[in-house]
């Protein structure tokens, strides 16, 4: 078959290039405790849309920094007892979607919580204040400034916040929460699972933010990754703080991440990705200690892979 990549057998042995900084776990330490700081004040207003086999509301909470965050949420209408729960990640500069596509889950007795990413397509905010460069992109906010500034330091954040009140609603079982996203959706779900380990099984797709320097090796940062591009010819035209840079980017790679995630994981990749390496995915896949399984589409990039999510389905309600 053609190849972007390496071959599978070397994806399979793969464990990244991007650096992890030497305070890596320092940084996360910090991170998590200015989040459980925070007064979440949380809020639930119902929706204008509603059906007679489940409600839905926005949610709403503060994250880190002040910003208000938004959230999707559709739950059984007649549920007997504690269910499931879905925490769900949208692709990079998307949102949480329709209403209508979390319906087919509630049928099936899950609660559904999808999240607008700060500063993205949907309703969360960014409230910023970096300093240096805002432009094309949230991979690089806070780049050059303290590390503590970098925006997706936030939003992973605010992926296990939501978790966290996920598990903490009265009609949810808390033993049953899971985590499921592709692309951008699928990075933040293992950065999900791994800053909030009691997400019992996780489903990402084609994880997106990971391995940077890989993707800079392989002259993709083009698309979802362009703003890797665009920050060295304007800030660092000939590279003289590379390894600054990319060692900066480490703390939020989710490779590093992905050794603290402890529920199952079923991922799936598609080996013709140019958008999301595979070997990026495979950095990240082939560090998760917790048990898991690969499913591989050879043939796919970063498109819909037809099946999975009637695996995720069958995964989540095993």
């Amino acid at each position: 078959m053609p190849l972007i990549d390496m071959p599978l057998e070397q994806l399979q042995q793969y464990k990244g290039v991007n650096p992890k900084p030497n305070d890596f776990d320092a940084y996360w330490e910090r991170a998590l405790n200015e989040m459980k700081a925070v007064d979440a004040n949380v809020e639930m207003i119902p929706s204008a849309f509603q059906t007679p086999q489940a409600e839905c509301f926005d949610l709403y909470f503060t994250g880190v920094r002040g910003a208000r965050i938004h959230a999707k949420y559709v739950r059984p209408k007649h549920a007997a007892e504690k269910h499931p729960a879905i925490v769900q990640f949208h692709g990079y500069s998307a949102n949480a979607g329709d209403w209508f596509d979390k319906l087919a889950l509630a049928s099936l007795g899950f609660s559904v919580l999808s999240m607008d990413c700060r500063g993205q397509g949907g309703s969360s905010e960014d409230t910023g204040g970096v300093q240096g460069t805002t432009l094309n992109g949230h991979i690089i906010r806070g780049l050059n400034d303290h590390p503590d500034q970098l925006l997706f330091c936030h939003i992973f954040l605010d992926t296990a916040q939501l978790a966290g009140i996920a598990l903490e609603l009265p009609e949810v079982d808390p033993e049953r929460v899971y985590a499921m996203g592709g692309s951008q959706g699928g990075g933040l779900t293992i950065a999900c699972a791994a800053l909030e380990p009691r997400i019992r099984k996780l489903a990402p797709v084609f994880p997106f933010l990971a391995d940077y320097k890989r993707v800079w090796q392989m002259d993709l940062a083009k698309d979802a990754y362009q703003e890797l591009r665009n920050f060295f010819r304007h800030h660092d035209p000939q590279h003289l703080r590379e390894d600054e840079w990319f060692t900066r980017l480490g703390y939020i790679d989710i490779q590093h991440l992905a050794d603290r995630i402890r529920g199952d994981v079923m991922m799936a990749v598609g080996l013709m990705d140019t958008i999301c390496p595979p070997s990026t995915q495979f950095a990240a896949y082939n560090k998760i200690v917790a048990e898991k399984r690969l499913e591989i589409y050879p043939d796919f990039g970063h498109e819909h892979l037809p099946g999975f999510m009637d695996k995720t389905v069958q995964f989540f309600l095993d």
